[in-house]
């Protein structure tokens, strides 16, 4: 998977993964033109939506109504080098004390909650002319 930003305009970049775009900003507090969210905020939406997904995918595997399930993260990353996020999955369908706490596993198991948690590698390279 390649990701790709561009910037556009300021701190605007168009974001682009697939066939797919869309726009990565700065608040105007910060600089930015808030044309979009910021990498923070993308990143924050990345782990909701995958927890989301896993346990979507998961549950139809057993046969269990979620409803409109719905995920929140309250991500605090100022401090260097450290984040925390605060995760919220709200299940609107009845569930037992047993499915619920095995989908609260299940969500710890996304790719983007593992890839968070675990040791990551991140080269870097530039390229110029």
């Amino acid at each position: 998977m390649k990701a790709r930003a561009t910037r556009k305009d300021g701190y605007a970049h168009e974001l682009s993964v697939r066939e797919h775009r869309l726009i990565g900003d700065e608040p105007e507090s910060d600089g930015g033109t808030d044309t979009g969210p910021n990498p923070q905020e993308l990143l924050a939406l990345s782990l909701a939506s995958c927890t989301a997904i896993t346990l979507e995918m998961y549950a139809e595997r057993k046969g269990w109504d979620l409803g409109a399930v719905s995920v929140e993260v309250d991500c605090d990353s100022k401090a260097p080098g450290r984040g925390s996020f605060d995760v919220l999955i709200e299940i609107p369908e009845p569930l037992s004390e047993e499915q619920l706490e095995r989908l609260r596993v299940i969500a710890g198991k996304c790719p983007v909650h593992r890839v968070l948690l675990g040791e990551n590698e991140i080269n870097d390279r530039i390229e110029a002319g």
